[in-house]
């Protein structure tokens, strides 16, 4: 597929004349549909791959390898590499660009050929990393996808649109705080962790990106409901997060005056607004919905 290249600069890793010429023997285009725009820059993906902390014994899940630039140097640092690819075209020629360019470590390679929110399970052993160049369109619905679905992943860094990864990462009170920045840590300890430039991808693409780590909690926030219950909360808050909570909690609450009730159990203002809530608020929330249906019975 790619005769394995050895020049100093990039090793085994694939530089941006490697990608076109992949991608032109593959009759390649990125397309923005599915949101590829693809590295090109050996640098880059070796400074992911120390970013995201990357231990001999990983067991790596990556999302989107597109050509397999991140791929190869996860190979070089990782014990295995789980790439899920949707691309039919894509999916097909990585482990022969693998075998190529690293075949030493191809017996440590597997492909999955799915959409990745389809992901239900992975071959081999249990994930303990997830790293990756996350398509924008789809980057938080599958991350956190991931992190649901594979408990087992400790430590995650995923490059995303500069917008999506100060979401993430947002604080309580910030004005971009929202629904991802609240569901991403409900599992993880949520930070950016730098900035990628437009010039190391091919085709470049017209917004800034950036990196963002998460760290799976040691121990799962204290909560007496389930997550689909605290996170049909964090939904209702935000569907409308000009209003107050009593008013954007209505819905789920069954009124206003019930949504009060639950809010004041939980020791939250009515007049709140969603995004000044830590995730151990909403749990608080959800928790006192029976303060909710009381409120209810009671009208």
């Amino acid at each position: 597929m790619s005769e394995r290249k050895t020049t100093d600069e990039t090793g085994p890793l694939l530089g941006p004349a490697d990608v076109r010429e992949l991608a032109a023997a593959l009759g390649v285009r990125p397309t923005k549909q599915r949101g590829q725009n693809f590295v090109i820059d050996a640098n880059t993906v070796r400074r992911i791959v120390r970013t995201a902390e990357v231990r001999p014994d990983d067991v790596v899940v990556e999302v989107g390898p597109g050509l397999g630039s991140l791929t190869l140097a996860l190979l070089e640092a990782a014990d295995r590499v789980t790439a899920v690819e949707i691309d039919d075209v894509l999916a097909a020629a990585l482990p022969a660009t693998v075998a190529a360019r690293l075949p030493e470590r191809a017996d440590r390679f597997a492909l999955v050929h799915r959409d990745a929110l389809h992901v239900t399970e992975l071959p081999g052993p249990a994930p303990t990393a997830l790293v990756a160049n996350l398509p924008y369109n789809v980057a938080v619905p599958v991350l956190l996808h991931m992190l649901e679905r594979f408990p087992t992943i400790e430590r995650t860094l995923v490059m995303v649109q500069a917008e999506v990864a100060d979401r993430l990462a947002a604080r309580p009170g910030n004005k971009v705080y929202g629904v991802p920045s609240v569901k991403a840590n409900w599992y993880a300890e949520v930070k950016r962790a730098g900035a990628i430039g437009r010039n190391v991808f091919w085709p470049a693409p017209n917004v800034e990106s950036g990196l963002v780590s998460l760290v799976r909690r040691a121990e799962p926030l204290p909560s007496r409901v389930s997550r689909q219950e605290v996170f049909a909360v964090v939904d209702a808050a935000f569907a409308q997060r000009r209003k107050t909570l009593r008013a954007a909690l209505a819905g789920w609450a069954g009124s206003a005056a019930a949504a009060e009730a639950a809010l004041v159990a939980a020791g939250v203002s009515p007049q709140a607004r969603g995004e000044s809530l830590t995730v151990e608020s909403f749990i608080a929330i959800a928790e006192n919905k029976t303060a909710a249906a009381d409120q209810e019975a009671t009208r």
